[in-house]
Order: structure tokens, then C-alpha cells, then sequence
């Protein structure tokens, strides 16, 4: 059977990913339909929530995702997505490249895993009076056995460590709850190590000593500034990928939506030029979950051999636009696809 995808198309560079992705769909040994569903700001605000309900429909359908970036106008629509989804964790890897300049000399391999609700975001806050404003900062139970189930069992599974941060010694009911739920979990998973380090310590400790630290497992503001700080260490958000999770009551993932983390860059949309190695990625993640990891790996590597031999987009030091880009990584896919018969 074919496989189906629910593609949620965006603003600014994302008709360019879009192109980008159904181009290497092509040429894998794989069926695949794309089910589009126009997410671009000007049909939001002129559908409003018919917009949001097709979404919806498409997603619950299809059970998988890929979104492309899209405009914030009066509503955030990764927001919208989350509570009608039910999206409650976000799983973003940040690793070092081979080829992709940074700063940072040392060799990142960080796989966050955010609470992807609750917090202060949930709450725009208020005025009170003239001189103070105050929100509401909520922390739930499910959404953490959710996110701590997932942390856990992608540690078992590759064989990490797992470090869990907050600033519980401080906010002692909200990051206590969440920690509580974390040694709960633990103890269904007495295998995999884990450690527990306050947050404005972590941050300094992957800066000395980013070896230590595999999966770290964190509430929502946390992994928002994390992730962008880890992306900065490996060079690029242009690289940047993530997966978006709703889960059953068992634990078990019901859908799963992946995207890249950039935004809509209107400066050079349309131009050819956008590094569509993110998006790319977030198609190779949703290849693993659907139990193709053959064909995430095949894709994975001839990313990454692309980048390592220089074979880039302007915005890593290549000069390659995006078309030639991809026609890069689909040059180097026949090398590393299953061969005929094989299976996954």
C-alpha cells in the first residue's frame, strides 16, 4: 500500500522545501501520496477555523505529518496545531556536521525532548494595574509521563544516558511535579542511566564537557532555549529538524508531525537559495518512525556526505542553490538505498 502524508504547506520558502521533498519522495523505493492541505497564512485568516479543522481531518487520517514553515499572524498556528492535536512532546536532535562551520570545536550529540506544553506559554498573562503584569505558569502530569516515556525509551533504545533539568530547587511544585513524574517513569526503565542537573548548571555543562550529555529530557521554556542554543553549537538551524508527538493513553505514539526548526525566510523566498537540509532530515525522521529506518538512513547519509565534501548551500559556504542541493543528495542516494528484496 502506498504510503500517505499529510504535507501542510507554508509561507515564504516553503512551496521551495515542499518542491524539495517531493523530488527525493521520487526516488525512493517507497510509494508515496502527498495530501495537501493549504496552510499559508492568507488562507488561514480567510478560512480561520475551517483552515484549522482540515488540518485536523487530514492529520487524524493520515496519522503522519510534514509541515512547512508558516507566518505567525494573529494566531500562532504551531500553537493551534499542539492543542488540537494534542501534541505534547517535541523531539529535536542537535548534532554535529562534518562540513557545517561553528564556533564550537567540540562534538555535539544532544537529543532534546521538550515538554511541548504548559509553562507560561500557555497563559499571555495580564496587566495588573499600572506597574506589574503576572501569567500563570502550568505544569500537567500527562503530558510529562508522555514526554518521559518517549525520553526513556529512545535511551534504552540507542544505548544514552538520560539527564533531566529543571530549576526544581526553586520552582519546587511546578519542576518538582515534573521531576517526581521523571523518577516514576525511571523505574520502568532501571537500565538506562539517568542523572538530574538544574538548568542554568546544564546549560554551562554542555558548553565544558558536551560529551556527558545524550538525551536530555526538560518542561517547555527550557527546551525552546535549549534547542536554539544547541543549534548555534553545531552551526546552523539550517539543519535543525524535529518531530512533534501526540500520544495514547498507553504511552504509545497515535500521530506524529515533523518540520524543519527554521522559519519562513521571506528575505530570499523564491530565489532558489534556501537550505532545504532541514526539511530533508525531518522527512528522513519521518521515514524512521513509520519503520523505514533503511530509508532514513539512506537519506541521513547522503545529507551528510554532501555536506561533508562541501557540496552545500550559500548559507553553509557552498554554492549550490537549492535545486542543485538536492540534486546533490539524490546523486548520492542510489549508493546507500536497500538493495532490491531486502528488507527493512
Amino acid at each position: 500500500m502506498a504510503l500517505e502524508i499529510t504535507e501542510l504547506l507554508g509561507d515564504g520558502i516553503g512551496p521551495e522545501l515542499e518542491v524539495a521533498v517531493e523530488a527525493v519522495a521520487d526516488v525512493l523505493p517507497l510509494e508515496i501520496r502527498f495530501r495537501k492541505v493549504d496552510w499559508s497564512l492568507e488562507t488561514r485568516e480567510r478560512l480561520e477555523m475551517k483552515a484549522i479543522e482540515a488540518a485536523q481531518q487530514a492529520l487524524e487520517q493520515t496519522r503522519i505529518a510534514l509541515k512547512y514553515p508558516t507566518v505567525t499572524g494573529t494566531v500562532s498556528p504551531n500553537a493551534l496545531l499542539r492543542r488540537r492535536m494534542r501534541f505534547s512532546v517535541i523531539y529535536r536532535p542537535a548534532i554535529s556536521i562534518p562540513g557545517v562551520s561553528s564556533n564550537f570545536k567540540a562534538e555535539v550529540n544532544l537529543h532534546i525532548v521538550r515538554v511541548a506544553t504548559g509553562g507560561t506559554y500557555e497563559d499571555p498573562g495580564q496587566l495588573v494595574g499600572d506597574h506589574a503584569a503576572v501569567s500563570l505558569r502550568l505544569v500537567e502530569r500527562e503530558p510529562c509521563e508522555h514526554a518521559a516515556h518517549f525520553a526513556f525509551e529512545l535511551a534504552r533504545r540507542n544505548g544514552w544516558t538520560l539527564t533531566s533539568s529543571s530549576k526544581h530547587t526553586i520552582q519546587r511544585v511546578t519542576d518538582g511535579l515534573f521531576e517526581s513524574v521523571v523518577d516514576q517513569v525511571h523505574d520502568r526503565f532501571p537500565f538506562v542511566q539517568h542523572r538530574r542537573v538544574l538548568f542554568d548548571a546544564l546549560l554551562a555543562e554542555i558548553i565544558l564537557n558536551p560529551q556527558d550529555y545524550q538525551v536530555i529530557l526538560v518542561l517547555n521554556e527550557y527546551g525552546d532555549f535549549l534547542s536554539d542554543m544547541a543549534s548555534g553549537l553545531v552551526g546552523s538551524i539550517g539543519t535543525g529538524a524535529s518531530g512533534n508527538y501526540a500520544f495514547n493513553p498507553d504511552h504509545s505514539v497515535r500521530l506524529a508531525m515533523f518540520d524543519p526548526a527554521g522559519g519562513t525566510a521571506p528575505d530570499i523566498a523564491g530565489q532558489n537559495i534556501c537550505n532545504p537540509s532541514a526539511i530533508l532530515l525531518a522527512f528522513g525522521m519521518l521515514l524512521d518512525h513509520i519503520g523505514r529506518y533503511d530509508l532514513g538512513h539512506a537519506l541521513r547519509i547522503s545529507i551528510l556526505e554532501a555536506l561533508e565534501n562541501g557540496r552545500s548551500t550559500v548559507d553553509l559556504g557552498g554554492d549550490l542553490n537549492t535545486q542543485e542541493f538536492v540534486q546533490e543528495v539524490i546523486m548520492r542516494l542510489p549508493e546507500h538505498l536497500p538493495r532490491k528484496g531486502a528488507t527493512a
